[in-house]
């Protein structure tokens, strides 16, 4: 009986921690950039506007997380204009990107997590400050 308990506090605890930390990257950089390249995919920043100075992915749309689980004022029409696009998601350190995706995809959305703006900058992708930010 004790076992039991204790399988089912493990299992509880993986998921409770999966709840928290849900930002392993879904697909990595070089299938990511391809992606972009051929148009199938749209890549999309979810920190907030504040970390947005700090620089941006190039081509990245910049949506906030919070705006995602709230009114939606910018996401909506966004989501609108891409219909059928795989939305590649980044942010600071995985975590709020994974949290957006997986949001997504229980809406129905293709999303994945693609890591951080340090890992897109690693990779040598182009980062940029957006006008009107700096």
């Amino acid at each position: 009986m004790n076992l039991l308990w204790i399988i089912l506090a493990l299992i509880g605890g993986f998921l409770v921690l999966r709840m928290f930390f849900p930002g392993r990257p879904g697909l990595d950089l070089a299938s990511a950039k391809a992606a972009l390249q051929s148009g199938a995919a749209v890549l999309v920043d979810v920190r907030e506007p504040g970390e947005w100075r700090s620089g941006v992915a190039r081509q990245a749309a910049m949506l906030p997380l919070s705006d995602l689980r709230g009114s939606r004022a910018q996401w909506r029409d966004f989501l609108e204009k891409n219909p059928g696009k795989k939305l590649l998601l980044y942010c600071q350190s995985v975590t709020r990107s994974g949290l957006a995706a997986a949001q997504l995809r229980g809406e129905g959305v293709d999303a994945v997590n693609v890591g951080s703006l340090r890992d897109w900058d690693r990779a040598g992708w182009p980062v940029c400050t957006p006008k009107g930010l700096r």
